[in-house]
């Protein structure tokens, strides 16, 4: 049976620590809903009703477009291993860049991962648990590092190049927030 509660309770917290992948919703008022799977050790929870997680450079960047214009997000982790369990976060999401004032405090609660990009804050107001028991069971067999090795790989500067031409826009083609590093000055 399905609860809610008010606040991410130390049970709970436990839970999320344990889990080694998350689901992040998040939709603006026009176009495509987005669900994005996360892992890398990249979600904290900063109290019982707040969460941040650090998102790294990727092939696209919805979340990030998504808030610009409907600041709503879930956050849903499943039990893939002991009891079935699934967890979702509901909230009000705002995202922090590099150069902002907060991102040296929140990045540094997060592994240094190469290609960091922004870190997402929720503000969570309804915490829902239900049964998971047509979950099915799974083993980790650890993460995937390939994505860490393709930022490492690259200079600051094709970083910057692959955001510009891959994170500016959603698939929608709502404006990211991130800076226009190509743009012409006059």
């Amino acid at each position: 049976m399905a609860k809610q509660l008010p606040a991410i309770s130390d049970h709970l917290k436990a839970f999320i620590e344990a889990q080694h992948v998350y689901f992040v919703g998040t939709a603006a008022p026009d176009g495509h809903v987005n669900v994005s799977p996360k892992g890398m050790d990249s979600l904290r929870v900063l109290g019982p009703n707040r969460v941040a997680w650090l998102n790294v450079t990727g092939s696209g960047n919805e979340t990030a477009a998504h808030l610009r214009q409907l600041p709503r997000m879930t956050v849903m982790f499943c039990a893939l291993e002991g009891p079935p369990l699934i967890l979702r976060l509901y909230g009000t999401a705002r995202t922090v860049q590099p150069g902002d004032r907060e991102w040296n405090d929140l990045a540094a609660l997060f592994p240094p991962l190469p290609g960091a990009r922004q870190v997402f804050v929720l503000d969570v107001d309804l915490v829902q648990t239900s049964c998971g028991m047509a979950v099915p069971l799974m083993d980790f067999r650890g993460d995937r590092d390939d994505l860490n090795v393709w930022a490492a790989q690259q200079t600051p500067e094709q970083l910057d190049d692959y955001r510009q031409r891959k994170n500016t826009r959603s698939i929608d083609g709502f404006a990211t927030g991130l800076p226009d590093t190509h743009a012409t000055v006059s």
